[in-house]
């Protein structure tokens, strides 16, 4: 009889009480410096953003007692009708495994239960995999917006009505 595929580990949603939310906040600035080009991580601005009230963080670990960050998804709840997903990041050597997939949805879901009708999100065109994610999703373009994350790098402005 074979043994049975441990199941993948659960997304978790950031809790600033919790005795790990230190090590979990620094396993996802050590993500955004890795990741995000110096001018787009949220590296030093991370903690004021999870100050936000309407802010929130999910993530997933290298394992279901709680491992090392191996992804994480922020979204902001501009207002009662339209969220924002301000970042969704995974480590490079967990990438193409359905982790991306799966911090969307989650993210997604967390809007659906807050009542969002609209969810919208950046992107640079040039990042296929991710374009093709969100659009698997349900995203649509809805503008590039020319400059957006430097001169000459542009970003497209994509949407899912909820």
């Amino acid at each position: 009889m074979a043994a049975a595929e441990a199941a993948p580990p659960p997304i978790l949603e950031l809790d600033p009480s919790h005795d790990r939310a230190v090590s979990v906040v620094e396993d996802i600035v050590r993500l955004e410096r890795r990741i995000f080009p110096k001018h787009e991580s949220l590296a030093r601005s991370l903690h004021d953003e999870l100050k936000r009230r309407n802010s929130g963080l999910i993530y997933k670990t290298s394992s279901a007692d709680e491992g090392e960050v191996i992804g994480y998804a922020m979204y902001t709840c501009n207002t009662s009708l339209c969220a924002t997903i301000t970042k969704l990041a995974v480590k490079e050597n967990c990438r193409r495994q359905g982790h991306g997939e799966a911090l969307l949805a989650g993210a997604v879901e967390r809007c659906r239960r807050r009542k969002v009708q609209r969810l919208s999100l950046h992107v640079d065109p040039t990042r296929t995999a991710a374009v093709a994610l969100y659009r698997k999703a349900g995203f649509q373009v809805d503008t590039t917006v020319e400059g957006y994350y430097a001169p000459h790098r542009d970003a497209y402005r994509m949407f899912l009505d909820l």
